[in-house]
């Protein structure tokens, strides 16, 4: 962005040198186009004076003429005088004549003159005017460029400007973390230093109590160790079954592919060189011919003894080099095998040798069939190896002290090795036999027969070479998984598993089995989904009702709260209104009858009797409610006392009583409808 900014200025610098240069030139095309306005002014002048000057001279000329007729008319009055006035104006005439040739000489000059700058004027004010139009739009484009290059040149810098601030921003923020990261690295350094000084202290304490509390320890001692029982790897077993059915796939099809290349083989001894269609073959070939076609009673229980092998791991054994008893029957069958290959070995190579004396073998088949000579000595040689390693492997099941465990990873080794040496050998045959087909098409004596059998030999042989690479593959690519797990023992060992152990090992688990089975005890019945939500159902509707009821005892112990200070305070007013009753009594003792003053002796009765309420209430506050009777009952009698205190004549006493009486009766049926109501509504809830 820097650079393009630099390279922005260099171009608005140029521009502006441009700009400035194309203004002076302007400047001094416009002092050229003034100075021209001028000198043409001043030839429109010339002109005008040269035109005046000419239109005197013309006036003049005719005054001439006028004056010379005259003459002319006098002359004949007068001839002398004529002659001499004659003589006399052609001097004069003459002289007016060259002076006026001259005048118009000069005028028709300046005429040309004033033309010729005329036009040139025009011309270089064309030009001038086209050049400086040119020059305003340039100027205008110059403009143009220099103002878009301003507003980026802008926008750029304040685009500049805000990401400076930005990162401003964020380098200050990165700083703060950067210090809040340092913060908390010192932190955790110094939790790993107390946490290495808290595990260094344990593990001191751990090795005393070991040194002091566990004397002996089998595991560090091999021997040891090894009557430990081991334990159970179940991963390995399955990895290890995995592995025999990927190999039990790869050797049936390299049975397949040996059972074909015996058979056509055999076709091909039969009709090559000669048809037995329509010849007899040589001894040899009928021999050879006769083994080839015993081939699968050799081939066959090779992918019998792989089958055994696969079927004997399962995940219930114990599958090492000790106890894999079925490798040694493989062994035996690849070594039946083997004598096969031996015994035909002789015949197979004389046959070639006698193709290549056949009168119609040529030079380059003859040089094919002796490759392929060479090729069958190297196939028999590779089965050998193969079969020598694979019965080193089979050893530690009969004979353990036959093959050392050291040498187990050679052995694995060799056969890869050997794998893929067979799968270069048969790349070799697969090669030579189909230049060699080839050479046999060209026989003028080739049937279609031949061609047809020449074909199927070529295709096993390609299937037969497909089939070992894949082993190859197969061997190498979990060579690594057979030389580690080879066989393995108890934990922390380094000795081999026997056949003891192992066995001793599947019993162990089967009892784990068993143990764990007994253990595991079957579920109660659970109650069904609908009751359970029924169920649910009733609780949370008692579950509310309970609450409810709960909040309306305690809004009831609430009223009952009130109603007691209320109690109190009409208590207060009942005392009150006691003294003044007394102190009326005492007024109506002077002036009252004896039977107003037996009534207010009857008054006097009722307070003592609320006092008495009064008390009775006091002695039992834990009954609520039966003290807001008695305080509504003494509340009553204190206001029947003012009332009767107030009441002149007994009517009217009697009824303020029955008024008040008949005021209380209603409202407190109010208050028992009221309650009866309620307990309706929680009986129905």
């Amino acid at each position: 962005l820097a650079s393009l900014i630099f390279q922005l200025r260099a171009q608005n610098q140029v521009l502006k040198k441009g700009v400035v240069d194309e203004q002076a030139n302007s400047a001094s095309l416009k002092e050229q186009l003034k100075m021209k306005d001028q000198s043409l002014r001043k030839l429109q002048q010339e002109m005008d004076s040269l035109t005046f000057r000419n239109q005197q001279l013309a006036k003049r000329v005719e005054l001439l003429q006028d004056e010379l007729a005259l003459t002319e008319a006098r002359g004949k009055k007068n001839k002398r005088s004529a002659e001499s006035s004659s003589q006399l104006s052609q001097e004069q005439k003459s002289v007016f004549n060259e002076d006026l040739q001259k005048k118009i000489e000069e005028n028709e000059r300046l005429h040309n003159l004033f033309f010729e700058a005329d036009e040139q004027h025009k011309r270089l004010e064309a030009e001038l005017r086209t050049r400086l139009d040119v020059l305003e739009t340039d100027a205008a484009q110059h403009q143009a460029v220099v103002d878009s290059l301003t507003r980026k040149y802008t926008d750029t810098i304040e685009k500049l400007q805000n990401d400076k601030a930005k990162l401003e921003i964020k380098s200050q923020t990165l700083e703060r973390e950067a210090k809040d990261c340092r913060l908390r690295t010192e932190e955790c350094q110094q939790q790993l230093k107390n946490l290495q000084a808290a595990l260094g202290s344990r593990l001191e304490e751990s090795l005393c109590i070991i040194n002091e509390k566990v004397p002996f320890n089998d595991t560090r001692s091999n021997r040891y160790n090894a009557l430990n029982v081991p334990l159970h790897n179940r991963r390995y077993q399955l990895k290890l079954r995995d592995l025999a059915g990927q190999a039990l796939a790869f050797v049936q099809e390299l049975v397949t592919a040996l059972l074909n290349f015996h058979t056509y083989t055999e076709q091909k001894v039969q009709i090559f060189p000669i048809d037995s269609a329509t010849d007899t073959i040589s001894p040899l070939n009928q021999k050879f011919s006769q083994y080839l076609h015993e081939n699968a009673a050799y081939v066959r229980p090779l992918e019998e003894g792989m089958l055994h092998l696969f079927e004997s791991i399962t995940e219930e054994t114990v599958t090492v080099l000790e106890t894999a008893v079925k490798l040694k029957a493989f062994s035996e069958h690849l070594a039946s095998y083997l004598c096969f290959l031996r015994k035909i070995l002789p015949y197979q190579l004389k046959s070639l040798e006698e193709e290549c004396e056949s009168s119609l073998c040529t030079a380059a088949l003859r040089a094919r069939n002796m490759e392929l000579h060479r090729d069958m000595k190297r196939l028999t040689a590779v089965f050998e190896k193969l079969h020598t390693y694979v019965s080193l492997l089979a050893l530690p099941s009969t004979k353990p002290e036959g093959l050392l465990r050291t040498n187990y990873n050679l052995v694995f080794t060799n056969i890869a090795t050997s794998l893929h040496g067979f799968h270069d050998t048969l790349k070799d045959i697969s090669k030579h036999y189909s230049q060699k087909a080839t050479l046999e098409q060209d026989i003028p004596t080739a049937t279609q027969k031949l061609v047809t059998t020449n074909d199927c030999i070529l295709s096993s042989v390609v299937a037969l070479t497909n089939g070992v690479g894949k082993i190859a593959s197969f061997f190498s690519n979990n060579l690594d998984h057979f030389t580690a797990s080879l066989s393995y023992g108890p934990k922390g060992g380094t000795e081999f598993i026997n056949p003891l152990s192992a066995e001793c090992m599947l019993q162990y688990k089967k009892k784990a089995v068993a143990y764990m089975k007994s253990l595991k005890k079957p579920c109660a019945n659970s109650v069904p989904y609908e009751e359970a939500l029924a169920n649910r159902r009733v609780l949370l509707s008692s579950t509310e009702s309970r609450e409810g009821l709960a909040q309306q005892v305690q809004q009831s112990l609430e009223k009952i709260a009130k109603l007691e200070q209320e109690k109190e305070h009409w208590m207060l007013e009942a005392q009150l209104a006691k003294i003044k009753l007394e102190k009326e009594n005492q007024k109506l003792k002077n002036s009252v009858s004896g039977h107003l003053t037996e009534t207010i002796q009857d008054r006097s009765v009722l307070p003592n009797v609320a006092e008495q309420k009064k008390e009775t209430t006091e002695k039992s506050p834990r009954e609520p409610i039966k003290s807001t009777i008695f305080s509504l009952l003494n509340i009553n009698i204190c206001l029947l006392n003012f009332l009767l205190c107030q009441a002149p004549d007994v009517e009217s006493r009697e009824e303020l009583i029955k008024n008040h009486y008949m005021a209380r009766i209603a409202e407190l049926t109010s208050h028992l409808q009221l309650a009866d109501s309620k307990s309706v509504h929680f009986h129905a809830e």
